[in-house]
C-alpha cells in the first residue's frame, strides 16, 4: 500500500486539538493543496475564507449547533460555493452589452450553477483536510455551517452567489484523539454498486447494521420506546431540530441564489 492511500485509510475526525498553532508554512500547503484541487472547467467555482477572528469562532461554536471545540480549533477554513466572482467578471466583460446586442436576457446563475460550485468547493475542502492529515494534522468538517443562513450570511458578508457549503476545523490532534478508534463504516457491497442501482433488502439492512445492533445490546441503551438503530438515528439526525433548521436554512440560501 502506497503513502497516500496510508494517509486516507488512516484519517479520522478530529475535535480536541493540542494548544499549539499551525505553523504558516503548513497552512499554505494546505491551501496550495486546495487550490490545485480537480475544478469543472478550470473555472474554481469556490473560495475559502480563514476565519482567524475570535469573536467570529465563538458565534460559530454557538451557531453550528453549538459545537465549542469550533472555537478553540487553530486553523478554521470556510469554504463557499461561489459564482459571485465569475458573475462579477461577466459584467466586468461586458456580457450585458453583449446579451443586449444579441437581443437576449443575461442568464444569472441557477440550481444547477449551485451544484456544480458546491461539487468544486468539496472537492477542494477535501483535498486541503488530505492535505493536512499527511502533515499530522487533523481536521473535521461542520456541515452545520448551511443551518441560520441569515447569520452567517451577516457574519461574512456573503453577496448573493456565494453559498457556505462546509466549514472545516483543524489542529494537532491531542493523544486521546489519536488513540481513539475509527468509527465503522459500511461494507463495500452496501455502498459500491454495478451499472446500476440496488435498492437494499431487511436482510441487507440487518448485515449493515449488524455491529452498531450488537454494540447497542452491550449496554448503549437506546432510548425509551426506540426499537432499533432505524429509529433512533431517525430522531437522533434525520427528524432533529438542527437538521429541521438545516432544511429551512438551505432553502432560504437557494431561494436567496434564485432570486427569489
Amino acid at each position: 500500500m502506497n503513502q497516500v492511500i496510508d494517509v486516507i485509510l488512516g484519517r479520522k475526525s478530529v475535535r480536541a486539538y493540542e494548544d499549539r498553532p499551525i505553523p504558516e508554512a503548513a497552512k499554505e500547503d494546505i491551501l496550495r493543496a486546495a487550490m490545485r484541487a480537480p475544478t469543472a472547467g478550470n473555472m474554481m467555482l469556490y473560495s475559502i475564507i480563514e476565519v482567524r477572528d475570535p469573536a467570529a469562532k465563538a458565534t460559530l461554536a454557538r451557531t453550528c449547533d453549538d459545537q465549542p471545540f469550533i472555537a478553540k480549533a487553530p486553523l478554521v477554513l470556510l469554504f463557499l460555493a461561489d459564482y459571485q466572482r465569475w458573475y462579477d467578471y461577466f459584467i466586468h466583460a461586458g456580457v450585458e452589452q453583449l446579451c443586449t446586442q444579441r437581443a437576449a436576457a443575461m442568464r444569472r446563475p441557477e440550481e444547477g450553477d449551485l451544484m456544480l460550485a458546491c461539487c468544486d468547493a468539496l472537492i477542494a475542502a477535501q483535498t486541503a483536510v488530505i492535505a493536512a492529515e499527511s502533515m499530522g494534522i487533523g481536521s473535521c468538517y461542520i456541515g452545520d455551517i448551511m443551518e441560520n443562513y441569515e447569520a452567517h450570511r451577516d457574519l461574512f458578508a456573503l453577496p448573493q452567489y456565494a453559498f457556505p457549503i462546509c466549514l472545516v476545523c483543524f489542529g494537532y490532534p491531542t493523544q486521546q484523539q489519536k488513540d481513539r478508534p475509527q468509527t465503522t463504516r459500511f461494507q463495500k457491497k452496501f455502498v459500491v454498486f454495478v451499472d446500476r442501482y440496488r435498492r437494499l433488502s431487511a436482510p441487507d439492512f440487518a448485515a449493515m447494521y449488524r455491529h452498531q445492533e450488537e454494540q447497542a445490546a452491550k449496554g448503549r441503551s437506546l432510548p425509551e420506546g426506540v426499537k432499533n438503530i432505524g429509529q433512533w438515528m431517525y430522531d437522533r439526525k434525520f427528524n432533529a431540530a438542527f437538521t429541521k433548521e438545516l432544511s429551512r436554512s438551505v432553502r432560504a440560501m437557494i431561494n436567496a441564489w434564485v432570486g427569489e
